[in-house]
């Protein structure tokens, strides 16, 4: 069925099909075609199933809760203290976009949120000191990334719930390929530094300002801290902390910084709903899609293919991050997740790789994917920030494309890069 379903899933999307209908009406054709009428009612009813989950409500309420930030104005408080803290070394902006991103993705843990927050706040400011708008709009793109790989991450959700991996462990794993990936790009920015004409270094921010800066992003940077601590304390629940986030968000946006307005509220709930609507549903066709893939014994086929390519681990973990990217540039890291997690992972755990390495590597790898054309996501919601075409962008972000590839490999072949922090905390033997 694999084999029938990418080329008809593909020829689906070329004709204008959104992801989510392609992920249900390739397998619905194939199996119509195959005389498995009854199957495609259990097809259309575990859409439904693969979106009745407790963990995935986290997903809706993560990204209320980096709504209700961004409209107070959270945003800009970020964005001011990491112009405090790097903004005076040459390049300063670039770098500043990309430390935003960092501090932002523990807020929203989402690549859209970011680029789209950031994009629209950094890329005008940017192009004023004397940045390019292509520039400018390649560091947005390919910082943001950085968001659903440091906790919290909606990717990293899906995985565990796919996968029953403990969504701690996963988001502790997770910080510290996301800084490598942050570092990579500012090391890119700083060579590129003559190449692209970047504007010169600006005068330092006095102890003072930075103080100020500290004290204004202070009630913003508490919100990773109250969301990791609670669920390493074992205090809540990854859901529960989900939506304590949301509590805290209208609780300092409201009283704390009163930057909200209670009339702004119905605004907000709409934004967060469409987009996680479009999660879920992506979730939902995913899941469907996985469980046709199963009846038909496609995860056995594949899996006995990918065994007969080489016995090594370390060449096969090369194979699958060639495979992981190319399927990055075609689907959305949740259903890829949904699809090929229960696949892959197996595999990888009889071999000896740690299932929570193995969990970091497909995650990073499907969401440098949404950097990549065809169909990278982030790609698209740049391009209509910035009004560039889609092409434009892709080559201006090679660079650091390149930086972010070598960050994958270091993750794979450097277990405890992703595997010390969950390990001192006790999820990892």
């Amino acid at each position: 069925m694999l084999s029938l379903f990418l080329p008809l899933f593909m020829i689906l999307l070329l004709l204008g099909f959104p992801i989510v209908f392609g992920l249900i009406a390739a397998p619905a054709i194939l199996l119509w075609l195959n005389g498995q009428e009854r199957d495609i009612v259990l097809l259309y009813r575990n859409v439904y199933n693969g979106m009745d989950s407790f963990p995935l409500m986290a997903i809706p309420f993560f990204m209320l809760a980096g709504e209700l930030m961004n409209r107070a104005g959270i945003t800009m408080r970020l964005v001011e203290f990491a112009q405090a803290v790097i903004g005076h070394l040459r390049g300063g902006l670039a770098h500043v976009n990309i430390l935003s991103s960092m501090l932002f993705a523990g807020l929203s843990g989402s690549a859209v949120a970011d680029v789209s927050a950031l994009g629209s706040m950094l890329i005008p400011a940017m192009e004023k000191q004397g940045y390019s708008r292509k520039f400018a709009t390649a560091v947005t793109a390919a910082s943001s990334i950085i968001g659903p790989i440091i906790p919290p991450s909606g990717i990293m959700i899906i995985y565990a719930y796919v996968m029953g991996e403990s969504v701690a462990a996963l988001f502790l794993a997770g910080i510290v390929p996301g800084v490598l990936i942050g570092l990579s790009l500012m090391a890119i920015v700083y060579l590129l530094a003559d190449r692209e004409n970047l504007p010169a270094a600006t005068t330092r921010a006095t102890w003072s300002e930075r103080g100020r800066a500290s004290l204004n992003a202070f009630w913003p940077l508490m919100t990773p801290v109250i969301i990791m601590g609670g669920i390493l304390g074992g205090i809540f629940t990854p859901t529960e902390a989900s939506a304590i986030a949301v509590g805290y968000a209208i609780f300092i946006g409201l009283f704390v910084l009163r930057s909200l307005k209670v009339g702004d509220m119905p605004r907000i709930l709409m934004r967060a709903a469409m987009t996680s609507a479009v999660v879920l549903l992506l979730v939902g066709a995913a899941m469907a899609f996985k469980t046709v893939a199963s009846l038909s014994h496609t995860p056995e086929l594949l899996a006995s293919i990918i065994l007969s390519l080489s016995e090594n681990p370390l060449v096969l973990l090369l194979l699958i991050n060639l495979l992981l990217f190319v399927v990055g540039m075609f689907l959305d890291a949740g259903p890829a997740i949904i699809i090929l997690g229960p696949i892959l992972g197996p595999i990888f755990t009889q071999m000896g790789v740690d299932s929570v390495h193995f969990a970091i590597i497909m995650a990073v790898n499907l969401t440098v994917g949404l950097l990549t054309p065809p169909m990278g996501l982030v790609l698209f919601v740049s391009s209509s920030v910035s009004g560039l075409k889609v092409e434009t962008i892709a080559k201006a972000t090679l660079p650091f494309l390149a930086a972010e590839i070598v960050v994958i490999f270091l993750i794979t072949y450097f277990p405890a890069l992703t595997l010390t922090l969950p390990r001192l905390a006790g999820f990892v033997d």
